[in-house]
């Protein structure tokens, strides 16, 4: 189950885009009536997927499209008038969001739909494996300044410290990030 966020100003929007993703399976389904109301929303919880149904009363959606863009990972659609500014466009479409052009018929907005969870599920596994990679940065800038300890303090080469850690780390069967952060703290305190 998804958590989607549901921004339209006018009631009659807001039903038909619930009726419609009723037909997409169970998802757990919030309300703003406003580019600020939407923001409070995306700033106190996760939410999969922000469908705008613009315009808002109090903006266009372009800038929210933008704030949520930079601030979650959320999948964004933005439905608009036919008529609607190209630049408009473009600065939704450049924050990373779907526009779908009224009228708009159910099968163009099922399309829509799967394309922006698909592309949010892959954000994610982009954002995860980015949190692995400066995890593993962190991990060797440790190892590295316990290398440089070792080399200061006891006199070691560099493959001697680099052969220690890894020594310590397979006899105590813990990491080697956290034989590097025992010998910083036993020898830079």
């Amino acid at each position: 189950m998804s958590r989607i966020l549901l921004t339209s100003g006018s009631l009659k929007g807001r039903d038909f885009f619930v009726s419609l993703v009723k037909e997409y399976g169970d998802h757990e389904m919030v309300f703003a009536g406003s580019g600020r109301d939407a923001r409070g929303a995306l700033s106190r919880m996760d939410v999969d997927l922000l469908v705008i149904h613009a315009p808002l009363p109090d903006e266009f959606g372009e800038e929210l499209a933008e704030y949520a863009s930079r601030n979650s990972y959320c999948g964004i659609i933005v439905v608009a008038k036919s008529d609607t500014d190209a630049r408009s466009i473009l600065r939704v479409e450049t924050a990373g969001g779907l526009v779908a052009l009224t009228p708009l018929s159910k099968s163009l907005f099922r399309q829509t739909f799967r394309l922006a969870c698909a592309t949010r599920n892959r954000m994610l596994g982009i954002h995860n494996e980015n949190k692995k990679l400066s995890r593993r940065l962190e991990d060797m800038g440790l190892i590295d300044r316990a290398k440089c300890v070792l080399i200061q303090v006891l006199g070691m080469t560099e493959p001697q410290a680099h052969r220690y850690i890894e020594k310590q780390a397979m006899d105590m069967r813990v990491s080697k990030r956290q034989v590097a952060e025992e010998l910083l703290k036993t020898y830079e305190a």
